[in-house]
């Protein structure tokens, strides 16, 4: 009989897979006339629902580093709802897309991934999917997703003094931070990236194990 932790872990990954899964659907048109891609954060609106994930790592329910879990959903919520959702000029911009695209591909493969292991019915073509698919898809949504993005969003940030009653109590401002945030991404980043590497390594070791055995 199922723990209720993992009755749990399957309705949260599974809600997550479908929720991903209707906004690739709905992204997927913007690639055919009449649509456009210009139209994607209108069709896909604010993907930030992964707030629980970094509590299932801080309280031990996913064998995840906490610190790893919230730097990337602080990193989306903050690219979603501090710049896209403020910034009206860069919603429309081929790199808002690419930025969707490339999230929701990983994570319909990746919530997927989680819920059927849970059920321990994974088929090994998807955890291969799993641990390859990242490859591509995490380099592309940050590079000339997230990150062209924020840059873009410099000069409309600077003109309007973006969340300056907030940042003035730091004597700095947001252009600056942001400016910030662009300079030490790459590097956060890549701490996630080498960290799905690394299980992924493990996973190849303990695949080569079991054929041999």
């Amino acid at each position: 009989m199922a723990r209720p932790s993992q009755l749990y872990l399957l309705s949260y990954n599974s809600v997550q897979a479908l929720g991903w899964f209707v906004a690739l659907l709905r992204l997927l048109p913007c690639l055919a006339p009449p649509s456009s891609v210009h139209s994607s954060y209108a069709v896909a609106g604010d993907l930030t629902w992964a707030i629980l994930e970094t509590i299932h790592a801080a309280i031990g329910l996913v064998h995840t580093s906490p610190l790893l879990a919230f730097l990337q959903w602080g990193g989306r919520t903050h690219f979603v709802l501090a710049v896209v959702r403020q910034i009206p000029e860069v919603q429309s911009s081929p790199s808002v897309f690419i930025t969707f695209m490339a999230w929701s591909i990983s994570e319909v493969i990746r919530y997927s991934h989680y819920a059927l292991t849970t059920l321990k019915v994974c088929p090994p073509w998807l955890t291969y999917l799993r641990y390859t698919a990242f490859i591509p898809l995490y380099p592309i949504g940050v590079g000339p997703g997230e990150m062209w993005t924020m840059y873009q969003a410099l000069p409309f940030v600077k003109e309007r003094k973006l969340y300056s009653g907030f940042f003035g109590k730091f004597s700095m401002s947001y252009h600056s931070f942001l400016v910030a945030v662009l300079a030490v991404y790459p590097f956060l980043w890549m701490k996630l990236y080498l960290h799905v590497f690394k299980r992924r390594s493990k996973l190849g070791k303990t695949g080569g194990a079991k054929k041999r055995a």
